[in-house]
């Protein structure tokens, strides 16, 4: 197994024609992904995965999963890093949909109280020209009979 974890010294090797970011459960052949560490003189006990079919049979060179521990750690944590930032972006969008929702909430609420307020004051003001005209009506009504009786003595 020290040659097949001193094949790539460097950087991550997936030897299958399709790029893999982190570390997947299975390898293509759908043997499981086993975690190793390595005994070459490049790499002393760095881990890495490797398929476990691969390891089974000491393949080397292979197009079987293989790939640094570190190398695939940190390409899950820019994936998750994108993520997260995708995330912020939409909490920014939501936050601001909830603002301009509230702002409109709000605004219907101050014209349904300016209505309501409106409404009252019209009718209080029916009111109050309802009883001026029974108060004018009143002081008419007893300035004819005021005059009836001053013209009569």
């Amino acid at each position: 197994m020290s040659d097949v974890s001193g094949a790539s010294s460097g950087s991550s090797m997936v030897r299958s024609k399709k790029r893999v970011v982190g570390v997947p459960k299975q390898c293509w052949c759908g043997y499981e992904i086993s975690t190793l560490m390595s005994r070459s003189d490049k790499n002393p006990y760095r881990r890495y995965h490797r398929c476990s079919y691969a390891v089974s049979k000491k393949l080397e060179n292979d197009n079987h999963f293989f790939k640094w521990v570190d190398e695939a750690l940190l390409e899950e944590i820019n994936v998750l890093k994108n993520k997260m930032s995708n995330l912020e972006e939409l909490v920014k969008e939501v936050m601001m949909e909830r603002g301009e929702s509230e702002k409109k909430v709000f605004e219907k609420m101050e014209m349904k109280l300016e209505t309501e307020l409106f409404d009252k004051m019209e009718e209080v003001l029916k009111e109050a020209k309802w009883s001026m005209k029974k108060m004018c009506a009143g002081i008419v009504i007893a300035c004819v009979v005021g005059f009836v009786i001053i013209k009569l003595v």
